[in-house]
């Protein structure tokens, strides 16, 4: 009998699939049943091995050593993941397994896990591929029914290897080039660190920006008001102030422009990811996670996708989505939607994966049991997907303009005629009280009814004090659209991605620098730290610039469509890395202590009387002569069960004595009050004595 070994990327996923096609007896690490064997990876099962497997010297970071650049790619399988990994190879190597098909997430990243399995495996069998954007069981069914040949996605492959090992080159190398320069551990990476030269960029705009104040006059009278241009000098705006009050505005023109405000695209992954932060306050990371475990739920389609449109054939498939919607969401109740299919159908705009949209399976089982994280972000898909497809925003914007002794004057007005898709959106925000309310921008307000040539008589005037202000820090909104239009400046038109990392990978990036310390969260804003600042004025142009790395982007989306050369790429990135080592040789003294931590001064050496600061193991005197070193280990207060904090330090060598609460006696182990003295004979080692103790 002929068997199908079907893996999927993880554990839950391959449940799912099982259900589906019949695979129904459990076995240890794999299911089995209906002429299937349905097994899973755990994540990336197969990795690039790190430097030292290549040689036992480069455990050792040493400038002389680099650049490494493998002539032969090797793998490695971690420890805890070497089950599993056994367990699919035995099940590929079985008689009675005569294909296979890749079943893990249909994307690059997806890809390249079931490859390097199957590679490492040793396996030559034929596979198919199942190419799916979402866990529905008919999705499921469909894939089955129109698996695809493997081959297919050979340069999908290729594209996802070249990201892993450019990534590898640039990451080991640079990484360890500028932590031995340095003295510190300074991670680089091809995308994350050109991301943080963004982030530096942009806080160097604003420390550099100078307020400058200025004054705005206003005159109002029946109803109506308006403000003057700016006055940097308040004298001149006074001036007009006197001038206009109690004086004549005349209406020298009205323009009437109608204006329509289309409704918006569909979520792909980085807007979706946009919005719930500027909303809802998720990190990319979150929304992703959350996005995540819908889509393996079923209640959610693929999200990790570049499209903002659903293909041709999706017309009834959206059309059942939108009239299944409505129960589910109060905000909608009342509304009246006459939806417009054809504006989110373009199969053209469509790649790998379609729009990120809910599934027939949320409008059958709803939002129970989900957490409010999950609530909230199917609740804003689900409102994307109305905004969508609803009526455009119509409203007539008004331009007034006045005169008052002798200056012009303007007053801005709409009025809304068709409140379409903005309408849903308003109460959406509305029903989630979402973060966006607290700076949402003040509307402009409808204008009474004004004529040309109508007079305005015992004008009221007033001045108002603003300051220019600087651009705003990044937030992960914000930042992920500088991301994805990166380089896009440099680009043609029509050129089809630019920006740094993709939809899938931007969150992990933000994620990374944040853990790295070169980043730092405050509030929605993310700021650079001292270090990032440092490392990010510190490398060259071609590890920062995001234009290069854009266009690298771009590159290997031209690989995964067969357009461009995958050799060609990597000895592009090995040839930058070697000019890299060579222009990077040594550094000054002083730049070398940049990245240095600043000392904690504890008090003064009893020895010598210079600084005593603390280390990550001991107190130590700054002095190199000095011998003076306290342990932070010291079995005197090991024993006696206390931590030798610095607190403890400073008052020893402030006052050579220090009260010290629960001390342990080392004869009853019953804990007592007591001060201990600095005992320091000049040796090697520093002594202390309990000199009185205190009853408890």
């Amino acid at each position: 009998m002929s068997i199908q070994l079907v893996i999927a990327e993880k554990p839950s996923v391959a449940r799912s699939i099982a259900g589906v096609i019949g695979a129904d007896k459990k076995q240890d690490g794999y299911m089995e049943g209906n002429g299937y064997l349905v097994s899973w990876c755990i994540g990336h099962l197969v990795s690039l091995a790190d430097a030292g497997a290549y040689d036992p010297r480069f455990k050792k970071w040493a400038y002389n050593d680099l650049p490494i650049l493998p002539q032969e790619w090797q793998y490695i399988i971690p420890d805890e993941k070497k089950k599993q990994f056994d367990t699919l190879r035995s099940l590929m190597e079985r008689p009675d397994v005569t294909g296979l098909v890749c079943a893990t997430d249909a994307g690059r990243e997806g890809e390249l896990i079931f490859r390097f399995v199957y590679q490492m495996a040793g396996c030559q069998k034929p596979f198919k591929r199942l190419w799916i954007s979402s866990m529905e069981d008919t999705a499921i069914r469909d894939g089955f029914a129109n698996l695809k040949p493997g081959a297919d996605y050979d340069h999908l492959y290729q594209s996802a290897l070249c990201r892993a090992q450019a990534d590898w080159l640039v990451g080991i190398n640079a990484t360890r080039l500028f932590s031995i320069l340095y003295h510190k551990t300074l991670t680089v990476g091809r995308v994350q660190t050109p991301t943080l030269k963004m982030l530096v960029d942009r806080e160097a705009k604003i420390s550099g920006f100078k307020k400058e104040k200025y004054h705005v006059v206003h005159i109002a009278a029946g109803g109506m008001e308006a403000a003057s241009h700016r006055f940097s000098a308040p004298g001149e705006a006074e001036n007009l102030k006197a001038a206009c009050a109690g004086a004549q505005a005349v209406c020298v023109s009205v323009k009437r422009e109608k204006k329509t405000e289309q409704p918006p695209r569909l979520y792909d992954l980085t807007t979706l990811q946009r919005e719930a932060n500027r909303l809802f306050g998720f990190t990319a990371k979150q929304t992703l996670d959350y996005a995540q475990g819908l889509y393996e739920k079923k209640l959610l389609t693929y999200p990790r996708t570049d499209s903002q449109y659903l293909t041709d054939d999706m017309k009834p498939t959206a059309e059942s989505l939108v009239s299944g919607l409505w129960p589910l969401l109060p905000f909608a109740a009342g509304l009246d939607l006459s939806p417009q299919f054809d504006r989110v159908l373009d199969s053209k705009k469509v790649s790998d994966h379609h729009a990120i949209i809910p599934t027939m399976e949320f409008v059958t089982k709803g939002f129970d049991g989900l957490t409010e994280g999950e609530k909230k972000l199917l609740s804003l898909v689900c409102c994307k997907l109305l905004c969508a497809v609803a009526a455009p925003h119509v409203y007539e914007a008004v331009i007034a303009t006045f005169t008052c002794a002798g200056n012009e004057f303007t007053a801005r007005g709409k009025t809304i005629q068709t409140p379409g898709w903005k309408e849903i959106d308003r109460r959406f925000k509305a029903s989630f009280k979402t973060d966006a309310d607290e700076d949402a921008p003040e509307l402009a307000r409808e204008l009474p009814e004004i004529a040309e040539g109508q007079t305005f008589d015992e004008v009221a005037a007033s001045v108002t004090e603003h300051f220019t202000t600087p651009p705003n820090p990044y937030t992960e909104d914000t930042l992920l659209s500088a991301m994805e239009r990166a380089g896009a400046e440099d680009m043609p038109e029509d050129a089809e991605r630019q920006g740094l990392g993709t939809p899938a990978t931007r969150a992990s990036i933000l994620e990374k620098l944040v853990q790295m310390g070169f980043v730092e969260r405050k509030g929605k804003q993310l700021l650079p730290t001292k270090d990032g600042h440092n490392l990010a004025c510190v490398l060259p142009d071609m590890l920062t610039s995001p234009q290069l790395t854009a266009q690298w982007e771009t590159e290997l989306t031209a690989i995964a469509k067969g357009e461009a050369d995958p050799e060609n790429f990597m000895a592009g990135i090995a040839e930058m890395t070697r000019t890299l080592i060579a222009l990077y040789s040594q550094i000054s003294e002083d730049a070398q202590q940049l990245f240095q931590a600043e000392r904690v001064v504890i008090g003064k050496c009893p020895r010598c009387g210079k600084a005593v600061y603390e280390g990550k193991k001991n107190y130590y005197c700054g002095n190199r002569a000095c011998q003076f070193v306290m342990w932070k280990n010291d079995r005197f207060f090991e024993e006696r069960g206390k931590t030798f904090t610095p607190k403890i330090a400073a008052a020893l060598l402030k006052d050579g004595k220090a009260k010290i609460k629960g001390l342990r006696s080392l004869k009853t182990g019953k804990t007592y009050d007591g001060t201990v003295l600095l005992a320091d004979t000049g040796g090697k080692y520093v002594n202390y004595r309990v000199e009185r103790r205190e009853k408890n």
